[in-house]
């Protein structure tokens, strides 16, 4: 082969590859600027030019007055697997869509007997972020619906699981609690703040807590333990403020201890 022949043929086979390339290539796609659904979410009720991938589900939508979360990474690999190319050049790394759902008229048909609550997509141990893709609606018997059942995902997400929970188990608040800002040792400072009265100490934490937790902490001299609350990092409060701060962190709780007094 002359070496005319033989450029001729390398180009020939590139012009192919890219060919074959451009054919793998996902097809350009836009976020909507008002995402909503029904009952599922799919790639056409999040993308402009979603084209035959429009029906592909992507997760269950919101009850009615609700928003769902998606992880927008998550998004982006169903998209590009469906053969859809989203360029995030935002940095996304939530998708909000709010509900289309109609209201279940009460007393009629399933909706009396059944609800729609916040569940766990996948199980979870003791100390884990919940992150989007954690969550997801479901259908339950009514009856099983935790009274302290959070509405939306964003009250939950980025908090983390106190207790293992599974998938498909509704979830509670009573499970969840905001990310540790003090760690089992850690060195704190323990304040007292009441009637004109101002007192900080340090004391060592006998264990890990969130804002509004209750933690066991010890004096390093005296090596008295009291029960003081978390309050920021490395930081908590005994008291009057110390019930404060508890029931602004766990509303729920704390109606439902009034509730059964």
């Amino acid at each position: 082969m002359t070496r005319r022949a033989s450029i001729i043929a390398w180009l020939i086979g590139a012009a192919v590859a890219l060919q074959s390339v451009s054919a793998f290539a996902g097809a350009p796609v836009t976020l909507k600027r008002d995402l909503a659904s029904g009952p599922q979410i799919t790639l056409g009720d999040l993308f402009d030019g979603a084209g035959a991938s429009a029906s592909v589900v992507v997760g269950n939508g919101a009850p009615v007055g609700l928003n769902a979360v998606l992880d927008a990474g998550v998004v982006e690999r169903i998209a590009h697997s469906n053969g859809l190319d989203w360029n995030n050049d935002s940095g996304i790394r939530r998708i909000i869509v709010r509900s289309l759902s109609v209201a279940p008229v009460a007393g009629t048909g399933r909706g009396s007997q059944t609800a729609q609550v916040l569940s766990y997509a996948h199980n979870l141990m003791a100390g884990e972020l919940i992150k989007p893709d954690d969550l997801t609606f479901s259908e339950i018997p009514a009856f099983q619906a935790p009274q302290d059942a959070p509405r939306d995902a964003n009250d939950v997400i980025g908090k983390i699981a106190r207790v293992p929970v599974r998938a498909g188990a509704p979830v509670s608040t009573r499970d969840i609690s905001n990310a540790q800002v003090i760690k089992r040792g850690d060195l704190i400072e323990v304040a007292y703040h009441a009637d004109g009265i101002s007192l900080v100490l340090q004391a060592n934490a006998m264990s890990g807590a969130a804002v509004g937790d209750t933690l066991n902490v010890m004096n390093p001299s005296s090596k008295k333990v009291i029960q003081a609350v978390a309050v920021g990092p490395d930081q908590a409060v005994v008291g009057p403020e110390a019930a404060q701060i508890k029931a602004a962190a766990y509303p729920n709780l704390s109606s439902q201890l009034a509730d059964n007094r």
